[in-house]
């Protein structure tokens, strides 16, 4: 299940960026590390206290290290700066105005508060990428705290996630975070390469909110097109049936046929091939009006077996078909697949090893790097910043 990871020096895409980095908790710090899996130099400035993610524990990693704070910190280098203070401040500005990238995730108004505002650091260097993440937006919504639970209620996501018969439910992941972590990616590759255009960096705004609405894609859509607000189905899918999870004779499965072919085959494999030709299942929309009626039927014949033997059935009839699985199977069917799930992340003294879920994407010339785990709160705080790409400033941190 565990890939070694690729500490040998190498040219990444984004080698010669620099991130000033003063985000804390999932979105942005997801952000950056994707940048710094990709080349980026990425400086996590951080409180005395360190990130908020450091205190949430248990669960720990192998290192001590609280699993959370790991699992979107790797490839980084922490320095402690208290903003509160003349030193820690002037240090923090310096590295700001060494980037080429800072990413903040505070309240609208505080980075102001410390002259590390947009506004004020692109007066000096014209040419920074400055990417803010919000809750709600810097107009509006400037009061509203930004929690992945709040934006996943108010943002319409609970009012379709659950059974009909159940309280409205958030996902099992912070996946708002997760979503706008990936669009501060997008705008901040976007704005670097308008940057190599012309010559001018830019503020890129992204919210949880907007990132929100904008994955709720097709249900988001089916509002604006109807004017009625699509209601909870459980595992069940608005447009596709059958397109949600059977009981067998063990595990749950689900099962996702998209097409008559599929349907077809399902039923062949089943043992009920009747079906396809009855008129309530004769195509889709024969089949999402009589959803409850066909799942009956489906459960009849899927309760004689196990789910791993209709998963072997189906998916040789090349019928979409899988067990629900843990994320350990998950995990363990990613590393069968060849896919090389989780990596091993080993300090240059090779004295700590983080296991870590790989990067998802996977470029044939520059892919992913695997070059620090995640940082010791002000590990790197005794460093001196300086780069070659990146003359304007030499800075000195004392520990």
């Amino acid at each position: 299940m565990t890939g070694n990871a690729d500490v040998t020096p190498g040219t990444g895409p984004l080698d010669g960026i620099r991130v000033a980095d003063f985000s804390r908790v999932l979105a942005g710090p997801f952000a950056t590390m994707m940048l710094a899996d990709f080349g980026a130099d990425v400086i996590k400035i951080e409180h005395p206290l360190g990130d908020d993610t450091r205190a949430w524990v248990p669960p720990v990693d192998e290192n001590g290290m609280g699993s959370y704070f790991a699992s979107v910190n790797r490839n980084k280098r922490s320095v402690v700066c208290d903003l509160r203070t003349e030193t820690g401040l002037a240090e923090a500005r310096a590295l700001a105005l060494d980037a080429d990238v800072v990413i903040e995730n505070f309240r609208p108004g505080v980075m102001e508060q410390y002259g590390l505002d947009y506004a004020t650091l692109a007066a000096e260097r014209p040419e920074l990428v400055y990417c803010s993440i919000t809750g709600f937006g810097r107009d509006g919504g400037a009061a509203l705290p930004g929690y992945d639970l709040l934006v996943q209620a108010v943002g319409g996501l609970m009012s379709v996630t659950g059974s009909p018969d159940s309280e409205p439910s958030k996902v099992g992941v912070a996946l708002v975070d997760v979503l706008t972590g990936q669009n501060a990616v997008v705008g901040i590759l976007a704005a670097l390469r308008s940057r190599d255009q012309t010559g001018r960096g830019q503020r890129v705004d992204v919210n949880l909110l907007s990132s929100l609405l904008t994955g709720l894609v097709n249900q988001a859509s089916s509002t604006l097109a109807t004017g009625v607000a699509p209601k909870r189905l459980g595992n069940a899918h608005p447009s596709i049936a059958p397109y949600e999870t059977f009981r067998t004779l063990d595990d749950p499965i689900a099962i996702a046929v998209g097409t008559d072919k599929q349907f077809g085959a399902l039923v062949q494999v089943l043992g009920v091939p009747q079906l396809a030709t009855d008129e309530r299942f004769g195509n889709n929309a024969d089949r999402l009006a009589h959803r409850a009626t066909l799942k009956t039927l489906l459960e009849e014949q899927l309760e004689t077996r196990p789910a791993a033997d209709w998963t072997d059935r189906l998916s040789a009839a090349r019928v979409p078909a899988g067990k629900v699985n843990s994320i350990a199977e998950a995990l363990d069917l990613a590393a069968q697949l060849g896919l090389e799930p989780v990596v091993a992340v080993t300090d240059t003294a090779g004295s700590r090893v983080s296991r870590q879920i790989a990067n998802p994407i996977s470029l044939s010339d520059t892919p992913a790097r695997y070059r620090r785990p995640p940082p010791l709160l002000g590990e790197h705080s005794g460093a001196t910043f300086f780069d070659p790409s990146h003359p304007t400033t030499s800075i000195r941190f004392t520990d």
